[in-house]
């Protein structure tokens, strides 16, 4: 398997691991007497909205869907659905911003709003990345050559991913801010006290 391709699935796998942990923090918000931690939910969705959308996804679109188009037009409406979709993605991180500080600003209220705003996001993102992964890649294999390969490795390579990779301490920073603030199972932290 070409490294590129490597490196995006395990971009992919980052973003999902961000995403189940997300959805499953929201779930455990809708018991009322919980208090969340919303630092926790800010945090995750920074990563969302710095890593996949301001990295990943116009990596893809400038090198992968680029290089793959040059070399098969016949992937243009594969190509530009999922190219939609990125601009699609950024409004539903939007969305979910909204959503988490409505529900931060109204808690216990707002949990519903919330949680529907996570399940739109994660299952539009996974839904998204299978794509990718079933419709892009396996074609970009049979027609992209070395050259096109190592200009997106050298692509990919530049982002700092702090789950695939730490190496950017920023980033780094970030993910073990996430680990800190989460609760167990999801991260390091004491179980979200009680609401009195």
């Amino acid at each position: 398997m070409q490294k590129a391709i490597g490196i995006i699935y395990d971009e992919h796998r980052s973003i999902s691991a961000v995403l189940s942990g997300l959805k499953s923090l929201a779930l455990m918000a809708k018991d009322g007497k919980l208090k969340p931690e919303f630092g926790v939910f800010r945090a995750m969705i920074y990563y969302i909205d710095a890593f996949p959308e301001r990295m990943h996804h116009p990596k893809e679109d400038a090198f992968l869907f680029a290089h793959l188009l040059r070399r098969d037009p016949g992937a243009r409406e594969v190509v530009e659905s999922l190219k939609a979709e990125h601009v699609l993605g950024a409004q539903l991180v939007r969305d979910l911003e909204q959503a988490m500080l409505a529900y931060e600003q109204t808690w216990p209220k707002g949990a519903d709003k919330f949680i529907a705003a996570v399940e739109a996001y994660s299952q539009f993102h996974w839904n998204h990345m299978r794509r990718e992964e079933r419709e892009v890649i396996p074609r970009a294999e049979q027609v992209l050559k070395a050259e096109d390969w190592d200009d997106i490795e050298r692509a990919f390579a530049g982002n700092a991913d702090p789950i695939a990779d730490l190496r950017s301490s920023d980033f780094n920073a970030l993910y073990q801010r996430i680990l800190t603030l989460a609760p167990a199972p999801i991260g390091l932290d004491e179980s979200w006290k009680r609401a009195g």
